[in-house]
């Protein structure tokens, strides 16, 4: 009971206090779920992200699926999916009655635009952190750059770049088996030329 109490809490906050959407939430999760309670690497943070981003429904949300999945099966998903929405659907319930009456108020839209400006700037200090575990070598470089510049001259969905992205890695990383196969390889060809030339009476044994 404990655990599913500690869910809910956890992403509850998450919630409330998360404005701007789902990649608005990246920062605020990966301290709260990597950092703070370890229940997920950045790693799998980011690989719950791109699903969430190919599945239907809110990011955020399907992110807290997952990690509540992982944490304590189906029962663990499902306490924390509500703790993710609970504040929103109490905020907006409230909101809903009463913007009619302040929505046209100029600093209630100067403070909105002021917190879009600071959500960006926690997005983009969360990609510093994850890029460090993501963009590892000069293909995952190149692979970064190649979807970067696909995504701002193209109108592509990103479920798409997810995919490409997706084999891309698995090409590369099949590529990198081989040639460490191959270099193990070389390597003990060596080796068994170099214990031949050092050893040549035991060819005639």
């Amino acid at each position: 009971m404990g655990t599913y109490l500690l869910l809910f809490t956890s992403f509850a906050k998450v919630g409330a206090v998360t404005f701007g959407g789902g990649y608005a939430m990246l920062p605020i999760l990966q301290r709260e779920m990597v950092e703070r309670r370890g229940w997920v690497r950045d790693e799998e943070l980011m690989d719950y992200y791109a699903v969430g981003q190919c599945t239907p429904g809110v990011i955020a949300v399907n992110v807290a699926t997952f990690v509540g999945g992982k944490i304590a099966g189906w029962r663990g998903a499902a306490v924390a999916t509500l703790g993710m929405v609970f504040p929103s659907l109490v905020l907006l319930t409230m909101i809903a009655a009463l913007i009619s009456n302040f929505q046209d108020i100029a600093w209630v839209r100067n403070a909105f635009a002021g917190i879009r400006v600071c959500v960006c700037v926690l997005i983009f200090n969360a990609v510093l952190k994850l890029w460090k575990s993501s963009v590892l070598d000069v293909k995952t470089g190149l692979m970064f750059c190649f979807v970067f510049l696909a995504s701002l001259f193209l109108d592509f969905s990103p479920v798409l770049y997810v995919i490409v992205a997706g084999v891309m890695g698995i090409l590369l990383q099949g590529f990198r088996k081989d040639s460490v196969g191959e270099k193990n390889m070389s390597t003990i060809v060596g080796e068994s030329r170099e214990n031949a030339h050092e050893y040549p009476h035991r060819g005639g044994e």
